[in-house]
């Protein structure tokens, strides 16, 4: 799988933000890295990377990080090597002076949906109720349409409020999201999934592309209309479009852990077990401190604040 955050258009989003990034790629290996802001200092922070063939080719990257993260004076490097896998990953990376960071900043465990097999199987694999829907919705005046549109951008926005007012949530912000959509929906690096009722729109999807994989990132819908389920048939044609455009994967960005029942994502993540993906785990957001003192008194402070809390 290629992972969007370590993809050429992310970085072009990224400096479309002001943010200075690192791109650097050499024998098996290759990563993205964003110049970030802490209050230790600067961190030099590759979300869902290095990418690495092999551990020596992860050594190769992690040498490379730490020299990008030198000539920038950053206090530390924070990685994300999802190539590595679960096990045995630990102790590689604590072997290699790496450290958990105070929490993950991308999720530890997803949901994929593979679209190699005929889209046939892919329906058969969700649960009976999505596949009715997918169907039969257009029986209730529901359609579909997709957009690369960045105006478009305010119907997702306008049900990200409604859903935040619901459940209590602070989304990303509307200018956040509204440069997503100029820097990335032209080039179709990013679309827009709309459910229509009688051409009113009630619900909206947006995806984000790399080479093989499509990461469903941001959705909501209109409470009025919320006894429909639009946002079941939504994602089901999110995916059978990936599959018409040649895409392998859907990744369902995030789901939390069957014995986690008090997870903030608990909720939602039974809704994305219903499309019948399988479950990947990454070793989560590891730090390698470049300033050592000054990245050693960040974490006592850090540790201070927490018990004072």
């Amino acid at each position: 799988m290629e992972y969007f955050l370590q993809t050429q258009a992310w970085a072009d989003f990224q400096e479309s933000l002001g943010r200075r990034v690192h791109q650097r790629s050499g024998q098996g290996w290759s990563f993205l890295a964003v110049e970030e802001k802490n209050p230790a200092g600067k961190v030099v922070y590759a979300p869902y990377g290095p990418v690495a063939s092999s551990a020596e080719a992860f050594d190769a990257a992690l040498a490379a990080l730490t020299d990008a993260a030198r000539s920038c004076g950053a206090v530390f490097v924070r990685i994300e090597p999802v190539g590595l896998g679960t096990a045995g990953a630990a102790e590689l990376l604590r072997g290699r002076g790496l450290q958990p960071a105070p929490a993950s900043q991308q999720p530890e465990l997803s949901s994929i949906v593979d679209l190699e097999p005929d889209f046939k199987e892919v329906l058969a694999r969700m649960k009976p109720v999505n596949r009715n829907l997918y169907r039969n919705i257009h029986k209730k005046g529901v359609t579909f349409r997709k957009s690369q549109d960045p105006e478009d951008i305010r119907i997702l926005l306008n049900f990200l409020h409604m859903t935040a007012r619901r459940n209590g949530f602070k989304p990303q912000s509307d200018d956040y999201l509204s440069q997503v959509a100029r820097s990335l929906m032209p080039s179709g690096a990013a679309t827009l999934f709309i459910a229509e009722l009688h051409g009113g729109p009630i619900a909206a999807a947006l995806a984000y592309d790399s080479a093989d994989t499509r990461t469903y990132a941001h959705a909501a819908l209109d409470d009025s209309h919320r006894k429909l389920s639009a946002g079941i048939p939504l994602l089901v044609t999110l995916m059978a479009d990936a599959k018409d455009k040649g895409l392998k994967h859907v990744d369902l960005w995030g789901v939390a852990p069957d014995d986690r029942p008090d997870h903030k994502w608990a909720g939602f993540t039974a809704f994305k077990k219903s499309f019948g993906g399988r479950e990947i785990a990454y070793p989560g957001t590891w730090d390698l401190p470049v300033k050592k003192l000054r990245y050693r008194t960040y974490q006592l402070a850090r540790r201070l604040r927490d018990k004072l809390r």
